[in-house]
């Protein structure tokens, strides 16, 4: 099945480049999607795959913000699950689910305000703001790193602090 899956892919994207590593991952500036070769047997592996594939052939560049990655999540999934039909493939609703569930855990710790914990709106792509006791804070512009909430401004008149949540 890796062969097929490499070759659907390579038939999908020819502008592509396909490369082993250590994880799952669509680069659009290289134009590269990397695979890890230990898993890419396994149904989890071949899901992982194409949902990369569905990143490149949706032209997935950049995103705004938080909310906007988390819908280029789900359109990819959405495409995946096109691709894998074209294959014979079943992608499992519940697998698709808990991947999008650690995007959605990541929204909400970056989201929750630091001082009163009411869940915010982004008010640029590194920034939140709380309507409701109006402090700001800043986030961090990856999506691969703890979701570190720095206190900028609010009803307190401490130092800025860092605040952590660790991914489960």
């Amino acid at each position: 099945m890796t062969k097929q899956i490499i070759n659907f892919t390579k038939n999908l994207l020819p502008g592509i480049e396909l490369v082993p590593a250590e994880s799952f991952f669509w680069s659009p500036k290289q134009k590269k999607i990397t695979y890890n070769q230990s898993v890419i047997d396994t149904e989890v592996g071949i899901w992982s795959m194409l949902h990369e594939a569905a990143h490149a052939s949706l032209n997935h560049i950049s995103y705004s913000s938080d909310l906007s990655l988390l819908k280029l999540e789900v359109g990819a999934w959405n495409e995946a699950k096109k691709l894998a039909d074209k294959l014979g493939i079943k992608i499992d609703d519940s697998h698709i689910q808990d991947c999008l569930d650690t995007y959605r855990d990541w929204l909400h710790r970056r989201s929750t305000c630091p001082n009163c914990g009411v869940i915010c709106l982004q008010s640029s792509p590194t920034e939140y703001s709380c309507h409701n006791c109006h402090t700001s804070w800043h986030v961090s512009a990856s999506r691969f790193c703890r979701p570190y909430r720095l206190q900028t401004s609010g009803q307190t008149k401490e130092k800025p602090q860092v605040l952590t949540a660790t991914f489960r």
